[in-house]
This record gives structure tokens, sequence and C-alpha cells, in this order.
């Protein structure tokens, strides 16, 4: 049990809620230009670019995916093309919730305010939301802040715009990277971590384990 009645339950979207699925989509577009045995470093170098695209200043998502993509085919010493990159940004508005995420909203969401905080376009998140299958109090994103997490400027967005203090939110993420170290540094002491196997669980960090969401209704007594 989580003894604590927060004022709001605060939700990462890609990766938590929303079926992230950036490698498989690039998988695909590179198939014909990279080995099944080196395709995984590539898109690991991928998503280290996109890590450090978004610590900078704040600009728009389509930019993050060009510049990251960039990046990383310089590095495998391969041709860049527009067209990659767009057919990535085209795909994220079109993916739906992991299996275990809809029922579980829904109960949550009878009980509490559910805010989304995203590395989000404004343009972009509407669909994904969409499919979750439950109300939100607020969808709140990176285009808004003009800052994307792990900044701490996100997440004081987030505070100001739902009025409250770090100590009246449950922040629930599938990263400790973006969400639950910058979380612990604002000293937002209730996290959940809903592990889905994209990073080590590191428990420093001071939050409660999960591995499906289905499990937090019970944890807050519902």
């Amino acid at each position: 049990m989580i003894d604590f009645r927060p004022k709001f339950i605060s939700f990462d979207c890609y990766g938590t809620l929303t079926h992230f699925q950036m490698s498989a989509v690039t998988r695909g577009l590179y198939a014909d230009r990279i080995s099944e045995e080196r395709m995984e470093d590539f898109l690991d170098d991928f998503e280290a670019y996109r890590i450090d695209e978004v610590l900078g200043a704040y600009q728009p998502y389509p930019e993050v995916i060009t510049n990251a993509l960039r990046r990383a085919t310089a590095l495998w010493d391969l041709p860049y093309r527009d067209s990659d990159a767009e057919a990535i940004v085209a795909a994220v508005p079109t993916w739906g919730p992991h299996p275990d995420v809809p029922e579980a909203l829904a109960k949550l969401a009878e009980a509490f305010p559910l805010v989304i905080l995203s590395n989000a376009a404004d343009d972009q998140i509407g669909g994904n939301v969409a499919r979750l299958g439950a109300p939100f109090h607020a969808v709140l994103t990176a285009q808004q802040a003009r800052a994307y997490k792990p900044r701490l400027a996100a997440f004081e967005y987030m505070f100001a715009q739902l009025g409250c203090a770090p100590g009246d939110l449950l922040h629930v993420s599938s990263s400790l990277r973006y969400d639950l170290i910058p979380a612990h540094d604002l000293r937002i002491t209730n996290k959940v971590y809903l592990n889905r196997g994209y990073e080590p669980s590191t428990p420093y960090y001071g939050y409660t384990e999960i591995t499906a969401l289905t499990e937090l209704p019970a944890l807050l007594g519902l």
C-alpha cells in the first residue's frame, strides 16, 4: 500500500502509458542499410542522441528527431534522409496503449485527477491520449513548457499549471532517466516506477516498483 492520497497522479506518456515503438519503426526503415547483428547498436546511438538533443534549449519535437537521426547516421557513416525522420515523427501519433493501461487508468480516474507530463508536441499527443481510455485533468507537453524532461523546468511547469507542490503529486513513469531521477531531485517523494524493462531498477531514487499498471489501483486502496 502507498500510504498517501495525492492531489494529482501524474504520468509520463510514451513508454509508460503509450506503447513506444520508435525502435521498431527505425529498425524497419534501416533494415536495408544496417545488418541485424549491428542494429541494436545503431538504435542505442539514436536513442542517446535523442536524449542529448532534449537537454539543450527547447526545439520542436520534429527537430529533436531530425537532429538525433542526422547525428546517428553521421556516426555510422550512413546517408541521412529527411524522409526517414519524417516517417518516424508521423508514426508517433498512431501508437496505442500498453494492454495493462486502459482498465487501470479508468479505475484511477474515478478517484484521482490524472495528469500527463510528456516530451511531446501539442499536435502529436492528442491521438495517443484518446486511445488511453480515461479522462485527464491536464495534458502538459514539452511544447507548452518549452522544456523537455529530464530538465527540471518541465516539472516546474507542471507544478505551476496545477498550482501544487512536489509533495502533492504521485508521479508514475517507466523511465528513471527522463522522469524519476529529476523527480527525486525536485523532492517529489511519492513516485512509482513502472518497470517495463527499459532501464535497470535503481532503488536509491526512492520509489515503489510495479511491473504492470494494473497493480497501482490496489496500492492506492482502490
